[in-house]
Parts: C-alpha cells; structure tokens; sequence
C-alpha cells in the first residue's frame, strides 16, 4: 500500500463508524422539476397501514398479533400492493414510488423529529437549519417574480423556517384556503393611491436598515408583503373558479388545499407545504395511539382523494413531469398493537412518497422484513431522501451554503436515490 493512500485510508477511519460516507466521484443526478409540493402528514403516518402492507394483525387477539391493519390490494405497477384504503392512488402508482426504507436515528418525539424531516439535520446549540422549502427558495427562486417562492397551507413553525438563510426565505403561510395568507387583502377603503402614500412613508425607515443586518432581513420580507398584497396574487384563492366536479373529487379541506397549491404552482410559486395533520378526522391525525386507529381509515381514504387527484389534474394540465409531490412524515409506526389498540411511534424504517417530477418511478423503492420493522436492501438515509428531492429540481445536494463564515452542505450527506433518474 503506498503511503499516501494508507494515510488517506487512516484518516477516514474513525468515520466510518459514524456513518460518515467519503466522498465519491459518481456524477450526481439532476432532474428538471421546476417545483415541489411537499405534502405534511404530521403525527406520524403508519407505513404498514399504508404503503408497506404486510400480513393482518390482530389488536383483538389475546395475545395480540402484530402486522397490518388492513388488506392490501393490487396496483398498476405488478408486484407493488398498497392498503385497501388507497385504490384510486393504486391506479395512479405507475407515476408513484413509495420509498419504503426511510430511516432516522433521532429521538422518536414528534417535535425534534418533525424538525429533522423538514432539515434534514439534528437540533443544534449553536445553529438554526433552514427547512427544505427555504433551501429550494434560495437555490431557485419563485418561478414568477410576482409571486412568493414558498408558502405553507397550514400553521408555521421554526422547523418550516429559514434558520440561518433569513427572513427573505421564510415562508407565507395561511391556514384558510378560501381567504388566502392574513393580512393579504387590503380594506376596501385602502384605495391604490392610499397605498402608495403609505408606502413613501415607510421608505425613509426601511433605508435606515444596516446591509447584512437581521433588520434588512425584516424589512425585504416586508416589501415583499407589500409586494404581494393586492388582487393579482389573492385571486389563486379562489377556488369558485374550478369546476364543482373537480372539486368534490379533491374531497375534505385537505383536498381543497391540495388544488390551492396546484393553482399556486402554475402562479409560479416553487415549493409549497401542505399540511394534513387534522386530527379532527379521527381525533388524533396520524397519531394513532389508542382510540385514534378506530378512524385511521378515514384519514388514509382522505388522502387517497386528494393525491390520485392532484396526480390527475397535474397531468391533465401537462405539468405531473414539472411538478414533483413528496409526501414527507415524522417517522412511521410499529407493527404492534399498544395497549388501547393503536400504535407506537417508529423510526428505523418508515415510508415517505415521491411522485410526478420527471422521475423513472417503479412504484416502490427498497424492501423492509416481514413485519416492515427493519430494513433488508436500499436503506435511504433522511438527507437521502432530501437528495433526491433537491436533485429532481436540479440543484446540488452538495453545494454549500453559507452560515456566517461557515461552509454548510444542502444536505447532510445525502445521496439522491439514482434509481429514479433515467
């Protein structure tokens, strides 16, 4: 062995026992995605009720007998099955992958592992991570200047925030699909010459701003509301001009804000989160302790609406291969029944969704053991998984970003799943 390469070989060494992987000399793959919708289930969607199903369980039984909740059925891809309870995506899953060996390693409590599904990265004492939406609006950019490159229809948190990035690539958000993000609809009395008035009266304090300074950050994300708030942008709200039958098939508030956020992409809107943590559904959401696995089924119906849908409606408008949906969740659940009937919570392996995007999609990617507990080929890291979205819209899961002086990797590691690139 020469000398140089057995220095090399030492010095990685420690390494390897973290998981850290040297860097390779692949070529990354890139796709040509323009935009993301990046659906939220929150609470922790169970992968073996879903889109990993096994053998029937029994939370009756004495004792009870870990395993699936429900039947599976066939889909349009041979060999892949899904839960009874999705068969209109199941028709659709030829433009679908359900990326069956997600895994983490962080604490399985929905806080700290909601925020490393949205950055990828573990909480730090000294560093706010911004979120996957932030980093694709500061590679890419609103696909139109006039509106905003990341909303969120639902509520905000640091964990869909800009951490480091700054204000200027935080999020709009709205929880009401009908009236559009707050504060965005000026009075009727606030005529455009008041407005402009206002304005004149406000730039004297927004130049006093310092450059590079938290303020500046503040006040961009203010021209930037000042920008948007107006008719032009507020009329993608509303949702009386899609056809009726359109709309009953998108079904419950989370299909409307489904179609919201495909009339916000065509808007040119580049990354758009939709939550569906409604856990008046069934009482929990896709929590499914105890009682909340009663009604699971309807959540899962819920989402069959909405995404064989949108699958639908972005190929009818010509933009299913520009449009990329990840469905995204906290970690997934055990095979075995808890106590009241429900389940636990789930980290090392659990299912998460990509579709559309101008990916080669084959239904399912990697395989989980019998019971979907652990992993048996194609683990796929957190920051695989982010990889992979980043590379469908073409940007570099590698490149380095900027906190202070500190160099920071988009991902943490992660490698697109090249698989899906053709």
């Amino acid at each position: 062995m020469k000398r140089r390469h057995f220095l090399q070989t030492a010095a990685l060494a420690p390494f390897a026992s973290m998981g850290v992987r040297a860097s390779t000399t692949a070529p990354i793959p890139m796709g040509k995605a323009e935009n993301c919708i990046f659906i939220w289930l929150g609470g922790g969607m169970c992968q073996i009720d879903t889109f990993d199903p096994k053998a029937l369980g029994d939370p009756k039984a004495n004792p009870k007998k870990a395993g699936s909740a429900y039947p599976s059925i066939e889909t349009s891809v041979p060999g892949v099955r899904v839960c009874e309870h999705l068969p209109k995506t199941a028709r659709q899953m030829e433009h679908v992958t359900a990326v069956r060996t997600v895994f983490h390693n962080v604490i399985n409590e929905h806080a700290i592992a909601t925020n490393f599904v949205h950055t990828g990265r573990p909480v730090s004492g000294n560093a706010s991570y911004p979120s996957i939406g932030s980093i694709v609006a500061h590679q890419r950019g609103a696909a139109n200047p006039k509106v905003p490159a990341y909303m969120l229809i639902g509520y905000p948190s640091p964990s869909r925030g800009p951490g480091f990035l700054g204000a200027k690539y935080g999020n709009i958000y709205l929880s009401d699909t009908k009236a559009g993000p707050s504060g965005f609809t000026r009075p009727e009395y606030v005529t455009s010459q008041r407005v402009s008035a206002r304005e004149k009266l406000l730039k004297p304090l927004q130049e006093r701003a310092a450059q590079d300074s938290s303020l500046a950050d503040y006040e961009a994300a203010q021209r930037e509301g000042l920008r948007l708030a107006g008719p032009e942008f507020m009329r993608n709200f509303n949702l009386d001009e899609e056809s009726s039958d359109l709309r009953n098939a998108y079904g419950s508030e989370f299909g409307q804000r489904c179609l919201l956020a495909r009339r916000l992409i065509q808007d040119g809107v580049r990354f758009i989160e939709v939550s569906h943590n409604l856990g008046f559904v069934n009482g929990t959401g896709w929590d499914t302790h105890n009682d909340g696995q009663l009604n699971q089924h309807l959540l899962i119906k819920d989402l069959d609406d909405a995404l064989a849908t949108l699958i639908a409606d972005l190929k009818a408008h010509g933009i299913l291969d520009k449009t990329l949906i990840a469905i995204g969740t906290e970690f997934g659940r055990p095979p075995e029944f808890d106590g009241g009937g429900g389940r636990g919570h789930q980290c090392t392996t659990f299912s998460m969704i990509l579709a559309g995007g101008g990916l080669k999609h084959c239904g399912a990617y990697g395989v989980t053991d019998d019971l979907s507990k652990k992993i048996v080929e194609n683990p796929v890291s957190t920051p695989d998984f982010h990889a992979t979205i980043h590379a469908a819209l073409g940007i570099n899961p590698s490149h380095e970003l900027m906190d202070a002086s500190r160099p920071v990797p988009i991902t943490d590691g992660g490698k697109p799943i090249a698989a899906l690139f053709g």
